[in-house]
This record gives structure tokens, sequence and C-alpha cells, in this order.
């Protein structure tokens, strides 16, 4: 008896969900540096990374706009404006994502820039080489948000020098939550190093990558995370690419809309 117990508890623990093994684990799938330089091909189904997180962000196949998950579903902000849910069959070509379970919030009511905003998430994340998984949920006064064309022909460009392309989104007095990670300096090129967050309206109809914002009513909550995987692709564009080159300045540009 005691033999088939042990036996059923070993089952269990082996077909668990991943978020009960892992609870507290970020997520890649591709690098940061190689999305930077170009590659824009998807190569990890949506399907798949929803069993890998609830929560995160991430670029579509083909640059095509900005990504987000957020409960467990998955939109795109394409350079139309327009924000709709990807099926599972959709391929990122890079992405984060945990399974975000907070145990810290905090409400704030009082107007803050982006600046600002940044210094208050600086005082209540105070170890500066800990992953934090950040959601931030409320109103907002203004938000200015942007989204990438999709690329068409090979060979694809830098991301950098794509920046003259993108299309901004204004929107004020919007209510809506923002997806977000702070990531220590040591993961810069393979990931995004620093404050990275997305937007997606309550409606659902809005979103995009933050350039910009200001905050009225909001609820932060965060996580901390203690690990993380990275999936590489299994393509002859990632086996063929050149990583020697250092793209973090590359990223900080691409991350604040801007290479000044």
């Amino acid at each position: 008896m005691k033999i088939r117990l042990l036996l059923l508890f070993i089952f269990i623990y082996l077909n668990a969900p991943a978020q009960q093994k892992e609870p507290n684990q970020l997520f890649t799938a591709g690098v940061a540096s190689g999305l930077m330089g170009g590659l824009f091909d998807g190569f990890y189904p949506v399907g798949q990374l929803l069993k890998k997180g609830d929560f995160g962000l991430g670029a579509p196949d083909k640059i095509d706009g900005e990504l987000l998950v957020f409960k467990g579903k998955a939109y795109q902000t394409t350079a139309s404006g327009k924000t709709v849910r990807l099926p599972d069959s959709h391929q990122a070509s890079f992405a984060m994502v945990n399974f975000f379970r907070p145990v810290s919030s905090v409400k704030i009511n009082r107007t803050l820039s982006k600046a600002e905003l940044f210094q208050l998430l600086d005082s209540l994340l105070p170890q500066q080489n800990n992953l934090y998984a950040i959601h931030i949920s409320g109103k907002f006064r203004q938000i200015k948000t942007r989204a990438f064309p999709p690329v068409e022909n090979h060979p694809y460009p830098t991301l950098a020098s794509m920046l003259p392309l993108q299309h901004f989104f204004q929107m004020e007095d919007i209510t809506g939550d923002l997806i977000g990670y702070r990531l220590p300096t040591y993961m810069d090129n393979t990931n995004i190093a620093g404050y990275h967050f997305h937007f997606l309206s309550t409606d659902q109809q809005k979103g995009g990558h933050i350039v910009d914002l200001s905050i009225a009513e909001v609820t932060i909550s965060w996580q901390t995370l203690q690990s993380y995987t990275v999936v590489v692709p299994d393509t002859p564009a990632f086996q063929q690419f050149d990583f020697h080159q250092n793209r973090a300045e590359d990223i900080k540009a691409v991350e604040k809309g801007s290479k000044h």
C-alpha cells in the first residue's frame, strides 16, 4: 500500500502543471540581441508559450507590432493600432513569460511621470540584481505606445534601423494594464535589462510598447523571479547569426523608441 501511494505521489508531481513546479521562473523564447540584429521570423508557437506562462511580452512573427500575454491570453498590437487576440498557431519571434503570482502590491493615487514611476519602482524593488515581474493596473492620464510595421523581404534590417518606421499611439484618460519586467544588467543581450512594459487597454482594443506615460490611480503588484530559461531557435538563420557584436546600445534605443 505504501509503495502504491509513493508511486501515486511521484506520478502527480511529474504531471503537475508547470506553474506548480516552477512558479518563479522566467521563460524566454529567443535571444534579444538576435531580435535586435534581424531575427524576426517566428519560431515559437503561442500555444506552447502559454504553457510556460500566463503573463509576459514579446515580438510577433515578422516583428509585426508588439506582443503581450495577460491572464493566459496573447494579444498583438499592429502598426495600424489595432489590437487582436493571437491564435495558438501564431509563432513569436521573441517572448518572455512567467506565471504571475504577486507577493506584494501597493496603491498609488497621485500623478507620476514615467521617470517618477520608475524611481518609485526602484524604491519598491531594491535588489538591483533580482528579476522582477511587474503588473500596473488602473487609470492613466496619458500613455504613448508604439508598434513596428512588419518586415517583408530578406535580408531583414536591424531593429534599431527601423526606429524611423515606428507607429506611435497617444491615449488619454484610459484604463488598462501594464505588463512588464525589470531585469538585471547581466541579462542584457540575452534578454532586455532594465524596465520593459507593454500596455493593454481594459477593452482590449489598444496597446503597444510603452514609450511614455503618466499614471493617475493605479495598483502596482510584483513578483520576484528566481531563475530563467532560454529556448533558442532551431533555424539556419539563428545558427548563422553573428553574436559577437554587443547590441546593448541598440536594445536601449529600441526600448525608449529613439537613439537620442
